[in-house]
């Protein structure tokens, strides 16, 4: 999968871009969410995204910890133990 090579920190966009196909839909993505300005500048909160991996954005997504979830890479989902 794409994706698999963007797992890390600082690979927000680069993932998401992965995810979606497209630069643009991404982008608007992340303004949308607000983690992205207007100018194209990580807003505090995109950039805390950035600096957590794909699986630590998976369970902060989620609302859980891996004291009772791990992380699929596969389907970039959390999933109960």
């Amino acid at each position: 999968m794409e994706t698999q090579r963007f797992m890390g920190r600082g690979q927000l966009i680069p993932r998401l871009i992965a995810q979606v196909g497209n630069r643009d839909f991404a982008m608007n993505l992340l303004k949308k969410r607000g983690h992205m300005d207007a100018a194209g500048n990580l807003t505090p909160s995109g950039e805390k995204r950035n600096n957590m991996t794909a699986g630590e954005r998976a369970f902060d997504r989620a609302g859980v910890t891996p004291a009772t979830h791990y992380y699929d890479e596969e389907t970039n989902t959390v999933k109960k133990h």
